[in-house]
């Protein structure tokens, strides 16, 4: 298998197109690592990337959004915003067009979907420049926001100059990643966007090594045996989670659809039978970064004025609400399996499909057209949702358990699970299956034998 791997890679290169498609793309992605670790001027960055060095439960909220980022927020790079504010304006939009008619109007129009890209890029523009500038200050008043930094990472004295500079700065960045993922998916292999998130993620992966290796450095006071344990462990535990999710990122239920027989003229056409392919994991891995979200305003606000005006219920509060407290894995969970529904019932429209269907003449055996297939449809995606969001909560509650079972390092613990280890998978597999296609057209072997990839249907 193994060997088979390598000799497709090989055949990548001798396809002339495809070659210049796969240099491209690392050329592109190399750019976006420098925008990622070139520094912004009058910052102090040195000491914010200790800082965050010292941090054994990922920074928080901060952290996850640096890990996005490639580690350009916490060296307080150009690309501190990475490309996040164009998938929050498209994850806007998305949710926008769900709920207002115009928009869902426009975006069935011929040239609409062109049109609200277009609204999404003016939207990216805006989220830039208000996070830019609250970045700024962030920075600004870093040794409020990350207790033990104690001091501001500002070298500047005029700091008007200075907030509107970096702001500037760093919705420049963004914009040229956003621009820099347009090429990549046009001219290149793979989705762009996803790509620069992913190269982010694993430019951590040097980090996350020597963590492990110094986790099992002190064999005296941990013990040879147990170090042995852990290590198998973690392998197990590694290759269980990668294996589970290409099997819920690939899995479908596939409803069966039969479309009636017609007449095209005098040519009459046999109906045909197809499949409505239900992804198990519909929702990707925007219920997880939701809950996070969630979860951190209520831990910082009533960290902040707890200690602030040192009412000790509040910092109760603010503790219990800690990532690795039992208090916040039970609501974690539990607004992951809340956050699945609500992005299916925005983004999974049942009737739409059941009117198509019945426009086209086709229905699904032994459900009626229309309103009845729409709740077939809605009762369909329910179940297989719930599936999807309890794999979810697992994956995302690995990090956390490893940390309290076994004393892992949480910058381990986010290769073993939580949204990087969803986002890796996800892109590989997309990016395998497009440099397949290429190669299948010109009679090359894909990845695997016969010519498709593990897993799919």
């Amino acid at each position: 298998m193994i060997e088979n791997i390598i000799n497709t890679f090989r055949n990548c290169f001798k396809i002339p197109e495809l070659k210049s498609r796969i240099l491209f793309t690392l050329i592109v992605l190399g750019i976006a690592r420098v925008v990622s670790i070139w520094p912004a001027p009058g910052l102090d960055g040195a000491s914010l990337h200790a800082y965050f060095d010292k941090q054994h439960d990922g920074g928080g909220l901060l952290g996850m959004y640096s890990m996005f980022t490639g580690g350009a927020l916490e060296r307080c790079a150009i690309g501190a915003l990475g490309i996040m504010p164009y998938i929050s304006a498209t994850i806007i939009l998305q949710l926008l067009t769900a709920v207002m008619p115009q928009l869902s109007k426009l975006a069935r129009e011929e040239g609409g979907r062109t049109k609200i890209i277009q609204y999404g890029r003016y939207l990216t523009v805006v989220i830039c420049l208000g996070q830019g500038f609250f970045t700024a200050i962030g920075w600004e008043k870093a040794e409020t926001i990350f207790p033990g930094l104690g001091k501001s990472l500002v070298l500047y004295e005029n700091l008007w100059w200075y907030r509107i500079q970096t702001a500037m700065l760093i919705t420049t960045a963004t914009l040229l990643l956003m621009w820099l993922g347009e090429q990549i998916t046009d001219r290149g292999i793979g989705n762009g966007i996803s790509l620069i998130i992913s190269i982010g993620i694993l430019a951590r992966m040097p980090k996350a090594v020597q963590a492990f290796f110094d986790m099992f450095r002190d064999t005296e006071t941990t013990g040879v045996q147990l170090v042995v344990f852990k290590t198998i462990a973690l392998v197990f535990v590694l290759l269980g989670v990668i294996a589970g999710v290409i099997a819920v990122t690939q899995a479908q239920r596939k409803v069966p659809v039969q479309y009636a027989q017609r007449a095209i003229g005098r040519k009459v056409v046999q109906g045909q039978t197809s499949f409505l392919p239900l992804r198990l994991n519909f929702t990707g891995v925007m219920p997880i970064i939701f809950a996070q979200a969630l979860l951190m305003l209520p831990k910082s606000l009533f960290d902040t004025i707890g200690k602030s005006y040192g009412i000790n219920w509040l910092t109760k509060i603010g503790t219990a609400l800690r990532e690795d407290a039992y208090l916040y894995i039970f609501l974690y969970g539990t607004l992951i399996l809340l956050f699945s529904y609500f992005w299916v019932a925005t983004q999974f429209n049942e009737i739409q499909i059941a009117d198509d269907l019945k426009k086209y003449g086709g229905y699904i055996p032994g459900v009626r057209p229309g309103q009845a297939t729409a709740d077939f449809l809605h009762n369909a995606m329910s179940r297989i949702t719930l599936a999807g969001a309890i794999f979810m909560i697992i994956i995302a509650i690995i990090p956390t358990l490893l940390n309290r079972a076994m004393k892992v390092d949480y910058n381990i613990g986010t290769f073993f699970g939580g949204t990087s280890v969803l986002i890796l998978v996800g892109v590989m597999l997309d990016t395998m299956r497009q440099m397949e296609s290429h190669l299948l057209m010109r009679h090359y072997d894909g990845f695997l034998k016969k010519g498709r990839l593990k897993g799919r249907f």
